[in-house]
């Protein structure tokens, strides 16, 4: 079972290369403002497993969020399948910056933080994925 933590961008690659293809449906997304968190649950390829093929349900969270916006997302779509590519960082004033979630077909979410704190755990489920994920090299270009 998976559990890393990340706080820096060298932190954030690690989580985004065991996130890379995780699958997450739209209505699994969520912001809680108040808490300043963003939160997901997601099927991910592990990329990390012994086993070929397996993919396993996972919650990745990010702490000290100031704002989160989107684009491409169908965010009044709550079923639609999203194909996790990327997590990077851009930083601002340090150690404040923007995390951005790059999703196939082009759809981003930006959350802007104070610093980065993720937190990624496998939940339990483990099952044989039908296949291992492919690309081109156009999906995902982030804005």
């Amino acid at each position: 079972m998976l559990k890393l933590a990340a706080l820096d961008a060298e932190d954030l690659a690690v989580v985004s290369a065991h996130m890379q293809d995780a699958l997450v449906k739209a209505g699994d997304l969520a912001f809680n403002s108040s808490r300043r968190q963003f939160a997901l649950v997601a099927n991910r390829f592990a990329w990390d497993a012994d086993e070929d093929r397996q993919r396993r349900r996972s919650g990745l969270h990010f702490d000290r969020v100031l704002s989160v916006r989107s684009r491409g997302i169908p965010r009044h779509d709550a079923d639609a399948v999203l194909s996790l590519l990327s997590i990077g960082f851009e930083t601002g004033d340090a150690p404040a910056g923007d995390v951005v979630l790059t999703f196939s077909g082009g759809g981003n979410i930006r959350l802007t933080v104070e610093c980065i704190e993720a937190q990624l755990r496998d939940l339990g489920p483990v099952w044989q994925a039908s296949s291992v994920p492919s690309h081109d090299d156009t999906d995902g270009k982030a804005p």
